[in-house]
């Protein structure tokens, strides 16, 4: 599995597993938690996201049962996670709207949150779940510069920025943001436009792609896109799933697509991505089978 460098002594790998439908599994025992990340483990994926508000607050407690039971998987991991997004639900159920909260009380309070809930004793990769129009990035720079400091946090990134958001908070901070987590698949393409991606891949930022199946949707995809997606996985040997991974894979940027599934066997097939070939013909077909249309 090809490795990704997020700082001089951290590295991801490419695929990352997805951990926000984990408490949702009819069985969240630790054994079966352990299963799923020793089939990724298996794969050579080492990489693990992760956020606090997962599974209304409490799928983080769900690994961290994981690894209560068998502490020795957590030198075998990388764990992302994120915070900053207040919902009505878990721990926050009594709060009136949901909201962003970057200050620094309530980062410190949500890291110590993940740190206690996951049984471990740091985070690797510590993302800022979405862009607060509130944010102080002084504030919230100071304290995510303070955590990594700590040794609590080894890295610091964003989720959902702008390149203006990622700006801003970068300038009050001394730490290196490392790495922003977007939306990108065949079926939520705009980034490959709008400059998002362009602004990381100028600057060499690892960008994570979420959803890179489009919620499940481009695996029932029917009419051109599913035709192209079909000839391909065929001429491949593996499913949908694997051809739209795939087709991130193939993009300069190196994309590294976080894939969610509590299906131990598509668990097991996640790799399958790496089978597939994908040159620029091919990688166009399906752009414009994303696009409905050819490319002007």
């Amino acid at each position: 599995m090809e490795r990704i460098t997020f700082s001089s002594d951290l590295t991801l790998s490419r695929l990352i597993y997805g951990m926000w439908r984990l408490g949702d599994d009819t069985d969240t025992s630790p054994a079966h938690v352990e299963a799923k990340i020793q089939s990724c483990l298996d794969q050579g994926i080492t990489s693990f996201d992760q956020a606090d508000i997962y599974g209304g607050y409490a799928a983080e407690a769900v690994l961290g049962g994981a690894l209560r039971a068998n502490p020795a998987l957590r030198n075998r991991m990388e764990i992302i996670t994120k915070c900053d997004i207040v919902a009505p639900a878990g721990r926050y159920a009594d709060t009136r709207v949901k909201h962003y909260d970057t200050s620094r009380a309530h980062i410190e309070k949500s890291v110590e949150h993940s740190l206690q809930d996951m049984a471990i004793d740091h985070i690797d990769v510590l993302l800022i779940h979405r862009p607060d129009p509130l944010m102080d990035h002084h504030e919230t720079g100071a304290a995510l510069d303070d955590l990594v400091t700590s040794g609590k946090v080894r890295t610091v990134g964003v989720s959902n920025f702008k390149p203006w958001d990622w700006e801003l908070l970068q300038s009050g901070m001394k730490t290196p943001l490392v790495s922003n987590q977007i939306e990108i698949s065949l079926g939520e393409i705009a980034s490959f436009t709008n400059g998002d991606l362009a602004f990381h891949q100028r600057q060499g930022h690892p960008v994570m792609a979420w959803s890179p199946l489009g919620g499940g949707t481009l695996i029932g995809a029917e009419g051109q896109m599913g035709a192209v997606l079909d000839e391909i996985a065929a001429e491949n040997g593996v499913d949908r799933s694997a051809v739209a991974i795939a087709w991130l894979l193939a993009h300069p940027a190196n994309l590294m697509p976080v894939l969610g599934t509590n299906n131990l066997e598509r668990i097991g097939r996640i790799s399958d991505a790496l089978k597939v070939r994908i040159d620029r013909v091919t990688w166009y077909r399906l752009y414009e089978a994303a696009l409905g249309r050819e490319v002007a």
